[in-house]
């Protein structure tokens, strides 16, 4: 995506590696809209560190960043030893999956540069072999964003307005998005829509993160409080839903994604607005049977019961200085919360399944299986 800094726009993706310093490079999500940094993790611990804290996030990008972690690991190992580097590979990889459970693309991801790695019989070998996987998982992200845009055009037509939620976008993969892909390629050709963002609490990504990317793209968009979707679906002005997914059961269909999400296909069903999720192949899980055996994130209830935002004045009482980021209370001092990451949404709410290979019904994706990248 082309990203306006200052006077100049330049092409970005969310994640990049640099090979001589063994580095990934990072767009810091926390930062935006107000500020726009790239940063460099140093080691993979410092990797699963920023995808555990949010500094980058999103299934694709979470996905390519444990791709490159697992590459970055691979090449810091100063030995000989394959038994070692064995046992060093498993270190590296159960720190990276632990950094955010309920996404499956990391798993997939490490999944797919482990199996290039085991063609090497060298360690030297072994590591060359990470990181050209972790390079073709990031660009095959790229490649299934700009495929999910073409499929997902089609039902996008003139004047339309549209409902997502959270942010399943450009910084939530590589390059591109999911949810937005279809919005870029129908703008690509020309034609006129809007685009509802719901703010998506407690972190806000639909209003910091979707918003700017639309603002970016000039895209015709506004803002909605989580709890305003009903009342425009009630009153005719919402025609569609696109969002994306963190893990989608291929035996059953089922739908994980941010949190809200089951309750704007409930929403969607009942007024009759399609709703669509858009995934890439990585997103698909195949293993298990039932959204319950989904590990559910639950996170810091810090983020519930407060919000992050930028100072746009001086505040003199607390030293804290215009753009300054900071963390404000707004629930009651002695109150605690429940803050859970992500929820499911069963397949008959769902319309259909933005897939690089097509649109699928939710039931069809694993009678299709061999064709959306199902090995045994």
């Amino acid at each position: 995506m082309n990203v306006a800094v200052g006077r100049r726009a330049r092409h970005y993706r969310t994640v990049t590696f640099n090979s001589r310093k063994n580095e990934v490079l990072l767009v810091e999500q926390r930062l935006l809209p107000h500020q726009f940094e790239v940063i460099a993790t140093r080691d993979f611990r410092e990797t699963a560190r920023a995808i555990r804290e949010m500094v980058v996030r999103g299934a694709g990008a979470i996905g390519a960043t444990t791709a490159y972690g697992l590459a970055q690991g691979a090449r810091a190992f100063r030995s000989i030893d394959l038994q070692k580097f064995s046992r060093h590979i498993e270190t590296v990889c159960q720190i990276l999956k632990a950094a955010r459970p309920t996404a499956v693309d990391p798993v997939n991801a490490m999944s797919q540069v482990r199996a290039a790695m085991s063609a090497g019989e060298t360690v030297e070998e072994k590591q060359a072999l990470a990181l050209a996987a972790a390079e073709e998982f990031a660009n095959d992200d790229v490649k299934h964003c700009e495929a999910i845009g073409r499929h997902g055009a089609t039902l996008i037509h003139e004047g339309m307005r549209i409902l997502t939620h959270c942010n399943a976008g450009w910084l939530a993969f590589v390059d591109v998005g999911t949810a937005t892909a279809p919005l870029y390629a129908a703008q690509a050709q020309g034609k006129k829509f809007h685009v509802f963002c719901d703010e998506t609490r407690p972190r806000s990504q639909g209003a910091m993160l979707t918003a700017w990317e639309l603002a970016q793209q000039g895209i015709s968009h506004e803002v909605i409080a989580d709890n305003a979707a009903g009342h425009l679906m009630q009153r005719g002005e919402i025609d569609l839903v696109i969002v994306g997914s963190d893990r989608t059961l291929g035996r059953t269909g089922e739908v994980t994604n941010k949190i809200g999400t089951y309750t704007k296909a409930v929403l969607a069903e009942r007024h009759n607005i399609p709703c669509y999720v858009a995934i890439p192949l990585s997103t698909i899980d195949w293993e298990l049977s039932s959204g319950r055996e989904v590990p559910i994130e639950d996170r810091d209830e810090s983020e519930a019961l407060g919000a992050w935002g930028v100072v746009q004045m001086r505040n003199a009482q607390r030293g804290t200085r215009n753009g300054q980021r900071v963390y404000v209370r707004v629930a009651n001092p002695n109150s605690g919360a429940r803050n859970p990451g992500f929820d499911v949404t069963p397949p008959e709410l769902v319309s259909g399944i933005i897939t690089p290979e097509g649109i699928f019904k939710p039931n069809e994706l694993w009678r299709n299986r061999r064709k959306l990248g199902y090995r045994v």
